[in-house]
C-alpha cells in the first residue's frame, strides 16, 4: 500500500512538472492579449531568429547558442560555438540567418571577442549544422577595432539589408568621446558584404580619417535594429544615458550627435555635450526621458494583429515592458505601453512566422514568449 502511494505521488509530482505555464493575460487599446510561455530555462537569452522549419536558434548571452523547437524543447548548447568576452554586458549577442539560407546553411552572430587588451563587438559568419547540432566552418569577418577594457556598450544587432548586405551596430564601448572619432570603432552602424569586405558605396569609402565600413556615427548603445518593411530603411534604438533613450532612423553618412548633443543628462546630473541641436547632426525620430532601456525592436507585419499592422514594438529593459509605437512615415503619432505587469526585463522581440510576436527575458532562467491576441 505504502509502495502504491509513492508510486501515486510520483505520477502526480511528474504530471505537475510537465504541466505548461499558465498564459498570462493583458489588455491593450485594441486586443485583450494573452502571453504564452514557449521555453523556459535559457541563459540570458539575447537573440533569435526563426529556422525554416519552424525551430529557432536563439543566443545566450552567457556564451551559448541552442536551437529550440516550437514546441519550446531546447537543444543541447551547440558545439563549435566562439569564446566571449563575457565581462558586464558582453558576451554572445545577437544571431541573424543569411538570407540564402535554406541553400547555404550560414548564420552570422555578434558576440563580445576577447583580445590581448580587452574585448570588442565581432561577427562571425559559421554554417550551422542541425543534426549535429554545431557550427562548422566558423570565420569572423569583422572586429571592432581597437578592442578596450571594460563591460559596457557593445551594441549590438545584425540586419540584412534588401541588396543582401549587412548592417552592424556598434556601442562606443563607454569611451563617449570615440563616438566622433571615425578613425575607430565606437558608436557607429557599419555596413559590410556577407563576406566582411566593404561594399564599393559606403558613405566614407575614400573618405581620409574615416573607416570604410561605416555606415552613420555619433550612436551612443544601439541594441535593436529592423529594417522599415516599406522604405527598407534602418532604423535602430539605442540606449542614451540618464535621460534621453533614442529611435533613430540610420542613414548613410549621418552623425546621430552622442556625446555632443542628446536628451537627458549623464548619470552625474551633468549636461550632455552643448544640449539636444547641433548643426549637422541628427534628431532622433522619437526619444525617451525618463530611459525605458530599450533593446529589441521589429516591426509587425502580420495577420494575428492587423490593427497593429505597420507598427513599431520595442523591447525594453527598464520598466519591464513592450513598447508599441503608432507610425506616420517617421513621425510617432502614439506611444502604447504592453505588458506593464509581466515584471520581466524583455530584451528582444521578433515577428515569428505564424504572425504571433515573440518576446525573449532578459534573466538567467529566461524564456521565450509568445504574445496572441485572446480571439486571433
Amino acid at each position: 500500500m505504502g509502495q502504491f502511494i509513492t508510486v501515486i505521488g510520483i505520477f502526480a509530482l511528474l504530471l505537475l512538472t510537465a504541466a505548461p505555464v499558465a498564459a498570462q493575460e493583458f489588455a491593450s487599446a485594441d486586443y485583450k492579449l494573452r502571453v504564452v510561455t514557449v521555453a523556459k530555462g535559457l541563459r540570458s537569452p539575447w537573440g533569435m531568429a526563426f529556422l525554416p522549419d519552424g525551430k529557432m536558434i536563439v543566443t545566450e548571452r552567457s556564451g551559448g547558442i541552442r536551437i529550440v523547437s516550437p514546441n519550446g524543447q531546447l537543444s543541447s548548447r551547440l558545439k563549435g560555438v566562439p569564446k566571449v568576452y563575457g565581462h558586464g554586458q558582453g558576451g554572445m549577442l545577437d544571431v541573424a540567418l543569411d538570407p540564402e539560407f535554406p541553400k547555404n546553411k550560414l548564420i552570422y552572430l555578434t558576440f563580445a571577442e576577447p583580445g590581448e587588451r580587452g574585448g570588442g563587438t565581432a561577427v562571425a559568419r559559421a554554417r550551422l549544422d542541425v543534426a549535429g547540432n554545431r557550427l562548422q566552418k566558423v570565420t569572423v569577418i569583422f572586429q571592432q577595432m581597437p578592442k578596450s577594457n571594460g563591460g559596457r556598450h557593445f551594441g549590438s544587432r545584425l540586419v540584412f539589408d534588401r541588396q543582401g548586405l549587412l548592417f552592424v551596430t556598434l556601442g562606443e564601448r563607454g569611451q563617449r568621446n570615440g563616438a566622433q572619432e571615425p578613425a575607430i570603432n565606437r558608436g557607429q552602424v557599419v555596413r559590410i558584404k556577407s563576406d566582411g569586405t566593404i561594399p564599393a558605396d559606403n558613405p566614407h569609402v575614400a573618405r581620409f580619417g574615416y573607416r570604410p565600413e561605416i555606415w552613420s556615427h555619433g550612436h551612443r548603445n544601439p541594441q535593436g535594429a529592423a529594417l522599415h518593411p516599406v522604405t527598407g530603411k534602418l532604423w535602430i534604438s539605442e540606449h542614451g544615458a540618464m535621460g534621453g533613450d533614442e529611435i533613430n532612423v540610420s542613414v548613410a553618412g549621418k552623425n546621430y550627435g552622442w556625446p555632443v548633443i542628446a536628451y537627458g543628462r549623464h548619470y552625474s546630473g551633468d549636461k550632455i555635450g552643448v544640449g539636444t541641436h547641433k548643426d549637422g547632426m541628427e534628431q532622433p525620430v522619437h526619444y525617451w526621458d525618463p530611459s525605458i532601456a530599450p533593446a529589441g525592436m521589429a516591426f509587425y507585419t502580420g495577420d494575428k494583429f492587423q490593427k497593429w499592422r505597420g507598427n513599431l514594438f520595442v523591447a525594453a529593459l527598464k520598466f519591464r515592458l513592450l513598447v508599441r509605437l503608432v507610425l506616420d512615415g517617421e513621425k510617432v503619432l502614439k506611444e502604447e505601453r504592453l505588458l506593464e505587469g509581466l515584471d520581466e526585463r524583455l530584451r528582444d522581440v521578433r515577428q515569428g512566422p505564424d504572425g504571433y510576436l515573440y518576446l525573449l527575458t532578459d534573466s538567467k532562467t529566461g524564456r521565450i514568449l509568445r504574445l496572441e491576441p485572446e480571439s486571433p
